[in-house]
């Protein structure tokens, strides 16, 4: 290796031939949407199977989702599908990103290996979780005071 743009390169080569896309590296390394917001309308945090957890943030103004953050103590994958899922939601109605599935999320990366699968249902539970905690708190917001945890 000559240089550092040698090993970076040599690195994406493994990658992709383990089966993440450039999609998916992009995400993971350059995550979007990364972070809490203040006072946000909805959060929620969801454990996943291999003991990740990932939290999400919302803002829904005018009917659609303005704002969506996560944030993650999870591997690359996870990375990637918590930022292309919160992507995915941007713009959307609630209704419209309750829709949003495991698949659309692995479809939207271009597909993951199969043993990291998971991190698309991580990412598609943690926004079905904090779009619900919209529903039930977002129309009487005083319920907000009363969270514990």
């Amino acid at each position: 290796m000559d240089s550092f743009s040698d090993l970076q390169e040599e690195v994406l080569q493994e990658a992709l031939a383990a089966g993440f896309t450039r999609t998916a590296l992009d995400h993971a390394m350059n995550p979007r949407n990364v972070g809490s917001l203040d006072v946000p309308d909805a959060t929620a945090s969801v454990v996943g199977p291999c003991a990740d957890t990932m939290s999400m943030w919302l803002r829904v103004r005018e009917g659609r989702i303005a704002a969506l953050t996560f944030w993650t103590d999870g591997c690359g994958p996870t990375i990637a599908t918590g930022s292309i899922t919160t992507e995915l939601a941007k713009g959307k109605t609630v209704g419209e990103a309750l829709r949003l599935h495991a698949q659309d999320v692995l479809d939207a990366l271009g597909g993951l290996p199969e043993g990291h699968h998971h991190c698309a249902q991580l990412a598609a539970d943690t926004l079905r979780a904090t779009l619900k905690d919209y529903l039930t708190n977002g129309r009487e917001p005083w319920r907000r005071l009363y969270r514990t945890g």
